[in-house]
Order: C-alpha cells, then sequence, then structure tokens
C-alpha cells in the first residue's frame, strides 16, 4: 500500500491477511473453533470474537496527546467488527489543517448503510460531521496536560511547522546551549505568523484541533467550551489514561479485555526536551487557551468518573491494568525499539523531527495470535492503508499536491 510515496507491504504473509466475508475476523483467521481455548490464551481468544453492538463513533485525534493509541484500539474493534471506516478521499487526514467538510469523505462502499467510525486526522466541524455520521454517533476526544503536549508538539513539527522551523534556524545560527524550544519561546511572536499555512499547531494546538480560535481569547470562548461539552461525550484526559479507557469501554459496550492497548509513537529520549519551571511558565503562557481548555475538560472529566463511581472506577482501572499486562506479556517482546531494528510491517514511519519508538512482535505464535498482535503495535500509517485497501479493495490515493 502507499501513502504518499510511502510503500507500506501489508501482505498475507504478513499476518494481516484480509477476508472478502464481513462476518469473518479479520485478525489473522477465524476465531470459530470447536475447542475451547486454554487459559493462557482466553484474553486473546475473547477480545478477537466478533462483536456488533458497538454504536457509531467519531474520535477527534488531537496532536501529540496520546491520540495514536486510542485511534488504535478504534481501528482494532472496527476491523473485528466488520465496521464501515469513513475515511478521507486522499491520505491519511482530512485535509488538515483546514476544517473537516463532509465532501471530504470516501463515499460508502457497497453494501454498506452507514459510516461506523471516523477517527483520522481533521480539525474539527461539527456540524459538518453529523452530515456524515448517523445521530446516534458518540463524539470522543483526547487531551493532555499542555506544557506536555506543546514540548511533544514542537519536538514532532519543529520542521514542518513554519514557525517551528524558523526557532531551529535561529538557534543553529547563535551559539549557546539554549534549545529550539526555548529560542522560540523567548519571543514566540517574533517567529509565529498566525496568517502562514500550517503554523495552526504553533499556538494552543489542542485548540486548534478542536476548531476553537486559538489565537487569543474572545468573548466566545467559554460558550464555545459549553458547546464542546455538549457534543462530545467523553473528553478523554491522557494523564488519567487507563481510567479513560475505562469510560471509554462504558460508552462503546467493550469488556476490559477488549481495552488492551500498548503506547504508540513515543519518540527517543533525546528529543524529549527537559523542561525547567521557567519554560514551564512560558509554556502555559504562550498557550493560555490550552490550559483553560484543559482545565476546565479535566474538571468535566472527574464530574463523569464521580457519575460512574470513584470507586467501580478505581476497581476496573486495576481489572483493566492487570488484563492488559497479560495481553502485553503474550505479544510484546520488547519495547522501545529503534526504527531501525524493526521490521518493515511495524515500523512506524519517521515523517517528523523526533525519532519515534516502536515494539516487537513475540515470535513462535499461532498464526492467529501473531495477527492480533501485529495489530496491537501497528503504526497509524499501515494501519490506515490495510483498512482502506480492505474496504475498498484499492491503494489510497496520494495527497493532491498544493
Amino acid at each position: 500500500f502507499f501513502v504518499n510515496n510511502w510503500k507500506m507491504p501489508l501482505k498475507k504473509t504478513d499476518g494481516l491477511a484480509t477476508d472478502s466475508n464481513p462476518q469473518q475476523n479479520h485478525i489473522g483467521g477465524d476465531t470459530r473453533s470447536s475447542s475451547a481455548p486454554s487459559e493462557n490464551d482466553a484474553d486473546l481468544f475473547y477480545i478477537q470474537r466478533i462483536r456488533t453492538n458497538s454504536p457509531p463513533v467519531v474520535f477527534l485525534k488531537t496532536h501529540r496527546t496520546g491520540g495514536s493509541t486510542v485511534q488504535n484500539l478504534l481501528f482494532r474493534m472496527g476491523e473485528r467488527d466488520g465496521a464501515t471506516f469513513a475515511f478521507p478521499h486522499h491520505t491519511y487526514h482530512f485535509n488538515y489543517p483546514q476544517r473537516f467538510r463532509a465532501e471530504l469523505v470516501d463515499k460508502l462502499p457497497s453494501g454498506s448503510s452507514q459510516y461506523d467510525i471516523l477517527c483520522s486526522h481533521m480539525r474539527l466541524d461539527v456540524e459538518q460531521l453529523k452530515k456524515v455520521m448517523s445521530s446516534n454517533a458518540i463524539f470522543i476526544t483526547i487531551l493532555r496536560e499542555p506544557v506536555q503536549t506543546f514540548e511533544s508538539v514542537f519536538s514532532y513539527y519543529s520542521s514542518s511547522v513554519p514557525a517551528f522551523a524558523s526557532a531551529k534556524k535561529a538557534k543553529a545560527e547563535t551559539s549557546g546551549n539554549k534549545s529550539a524550544l526555548s529560542v522560540f519561546l523567548d519571543s514566540p511572536q517574533t517567529f509565529w505568523d498566525p496568517k502562514e499555512f500550517n503554523n495552526g499547531l504553533g499556538k494552543n494546538p489542542m485548540s486548534f484541533d478542536l476548531g476553537l480560535n486559538s489565537r487569543m481569547w474572545n468573548s466566545s470562548w467559554l460558550a464555545d467550551l459549553t458547546l464542546l461539552e455538549e457534543a462530545f461525550q467523553l473528553v478523554m484526559i491522557a494523564e488519567h489514561f487507563d481510567e479513560s479507557l475505562v469510560l471509554l469501554g462504558a460508552l462503546l459496550k467493550l469488556e476490559l479485555e477488549e481495552l488492551a492497548y500498548v503506547r504508540l509513537n513515543s519518540r527517543s529520549a533525546k528529543d524529549i526536551t527537559l523542561l525547567d519551571e521557567v519554560t514551564k511558565v512560558k509554556i502555559r503562557t504562550w498557550n493560555n487557551l490550552d490550559v483553560l481548555l484543559y482545565d476546565f475538560f479535566l474538571q468535566v472529566f472527574w464530574e463523569k468518573a464521580g457519575q460512574y463511581g470513584l470507586e467501580r472506577l478505581r476497581r476496573e482501572v486495576g481489572l483493566l491494568r492487570a488484563s492488559t499486562e497479560r495481553i502485553r506479556q503474550k505479544c510484546v517482546a520488547k519495547s522501545g525499539v529503534p526504527p531501525d531494528q524493526l521490521e518493515d510491517l511495524v515500523r512506524p514511519s519517521q515523517i517528523g523531527s523526533a525519532t519515534i519508538l516502536g515494539h516487537q512482535v513475540q515470535r513462535n505464535l499461532t498464526k492467529q495470535d501473531q495477527g492480533f498482535c501485529t495489530r496491537l503495535v501497528l503504526h497509524e500509517l499501515q494501519y490506515h492503508a490495510h483498512l482502506y485497501y480492505q474496504q475498498y479493495a484499492r491503494d489510497m490515493g496520494l495527497a493532491p499536491t498544493q
């Protein structure tokens, strides 16, 4: 498969075999068996079964917040259920950084009556999404503490966001031990032009992804937050990821075993900038609207957790962590693996400025378990292209040239 100019070799021999029968599971083979699974295989057998009772889902995948891990879970859920994905016409995002528009969605495949999952990168437009998804669709997204988010966004997009690239160039032209991030934060207005294309992530990146005015406070901001609260049934919080997953599972009618995950899109330690308190204050000041956004939805999150029951939530988080650890031990031989040590199929694409690490899958697995475990660690672009081909029987289109 191809995403832009990058070939992704997803073949039957890679453990990602597809099947034309929508009732056939797509995780390396048919899970239906006359014999019961062993105790060691119980988790994988259970979460590979066919399910069809999950409601339609819209996931707004914000940048550098843990969204790739959530998207992978939705990809696995959808593939297992034979769901119809709302995919972009071209490449793996909906013409980002422009706002989502209904006409950017590829046509319904033959035999499908509605889209079940939309989780590709986009900039939010709720009314346009409602033109695509059914009225009972559940809207979810994820936010992360703004200081950590901005540090990660700057690191990953320091070559593609013009404001960051300018700061990176300025740092290279000066002596001293300052990081490019510190150079930027010393005088962000010097580098950031809000009218320049692709600068949306340069200030308040989460607010930008959520379709808000990310440049400055205005009188509509509080009303806009209220509208977002009404639109989203769940805003996950990265710092409380497991708690968020339990609440997500309740919304999507998933069992705890079906929420197993590994963290995806993690950076190499050399690409993480250590932040002193002065730098943290500068980040919060520059991203003051993201701070407001995060604090608002953090409070909303704990209100929802209270409605769910804090003791019940604590208990189920413990169960989730235990089952997830069993599945990781079954599937993952090694985590935090540099890309040059990984096989092509599970190697994260290195399209940003930072080195993205991956996971090695255990060897000597059954074909069925190998398919499941490979999907568990599969990077966004490979999985996106695989599911697109599976749904449309053609390669994903290239992004149109500007």
